[in-house]
């Protein structure tokens, strides 16, 4: 651990299909991100969201797992909170800044810190989405601990005909790259 044309159509018609996967999801969820959609191959800043303790008790711990293409992942320190990190190889590399990644954090834990249960606080951090990822869902399965018990936020719907799992983990949808437009400079 270490401290601290035609296509365009089709596409809209996925990113449909895939809204009513995540909308309902954010409104039930107790831990959520407060960003839930970003561009693909940008970085993204994570804030997550911790409502509620556990049954009435402080939340004393969080950890967030980190999907499989969110890369060249930073947690923000939190003062009264110790902050690690866990790092793994990755499934395959990936380019960050020209130079190959094998490997990277695969989980954030904030923990020493006291979150009682009837106030609310945000966990952050920052990645970089890759491209690879493709256009759709991903799921950052989060676990929040009390002294005797937790709130494993991380249920991943297998379809939008799914029923709604009772802990959601939370989630974002990928959208297309962004294009900047450098006309005039």
């Amino acid at each position: 651990m270490t401290q601290f044309s035609l296509l365009k159509p089709a596409l809209a018609g996925c990113l449909i299909s895939v809204a009513p996967l995540v909308a309902p999801l954010a409104a039930m969820a107790h831990a959520s991100l407060e960003t839930q959609t970003a561009a693909l191959g940008t970085t993204y800043k994570g804030v997550m969201r911790i409502t509620h303790g556990c049954d009435g008790q402080s939340t004393q711990r969080v950890r967030i797992d980190i999907p499989e293409g969110v890369v060249n992942v930073k947690p923000m320190p939190k003062p009264g909170w110790t902050v690690t990190t866990e790092r793994g190889a990755y499934a395959h590399s990936y380019v960050i800044h020209g130079s190959p990644v094998t490997e990277g954090v695969q989980a954030i834990e904030w923990s020493g810190g006291t979150l009682p249960d009837d106030f609310y606080d945000e966990f952050i951090f920052r990645g970089t989405l890759d491209d690879s990822l493709g256009e759709g869902v991903i799921y950052f399965p989060t676990t929040q601990y009390c002294a005797d018990g937790e709130n494993a936020w991380v249920d991943i719907p297998v379809s939008a005909d799914a029923p709604h799992p009772a802990s959601p983990a939370p989630a974002l949808e990928l959208m297309p790259p962004a294009h900047a437009d450098h006309a005039g400079h």
